[in-house]
């Protein structure tokens, strides 16, 4: 899906160029998506033993914005990309495919932006490992239902 294309562009300006046309993502998305591909790009290497660089999925992108997500904001994860515009893949995926219209990022043939749609689920990953227990088993007994301004009444 992704690789770094440059063109010896600045990757500041690109983002201003981008906010003045798009105001969808905070530019923080922006260099979050850049950096969490450089953290995918090089955890790949580093499985297979230092060796190459090659093209990543959108999917594999995603998992790595994941992980990356939570190694550096942990619980807060959720939260920061609600404030930066982001609500799921797709929205990874609308990121990469601006970087794409910019010639910052490439892609290969047969590369979509589908390749971004629900490749997991924000709350079970960014929410739902950090809720305490009464929490959770009060969301599954009502259905899954967001009671959280009754819950924190209780408190």
């Amino acid at each position: 899906m992704c690789f770094p294309s440059m063109n010896g562009k600045d990757y500041n300006e690109v983002v201003r160029l981008i906010l003045r046309e798009d105001t969808r993502y905070d530019a923080r998305a922006y260099f979050f998506i850049r950096e969490a591909l450089d953290y995918t790009l090089k955890r790949i290497k580093a499985e297979k033993g230092g060796k190459g660089h090659r093209h990543i999925s959108g999917a594999e992108l995603s998992e790595g914005v994941r992980d990356f997500a939570l190694e550096q904001y942990g619980p807060m994860a959720a939260t920061l990309f609600r404030l930066w515009g982001i609500e799921g893949t797709r929205d990874f995926g609308q990121i990469v495919y601006t970087l794409v219209e910019y010639n910052v990022f490439g892609t290969q043939k047969g590369d979509s932006i589908d390749d971004f749609n629900e490749v997991y689920d924000f709350f079970e990953v960014f929410e739902k490992p950090f809720l305490p227990q009464r929490v959770l088993a009060s969301r599954e007994a009502n259905g899954g239902l967001d009671l959280s301004a009754e819950e924190s009444n209780d408190v």
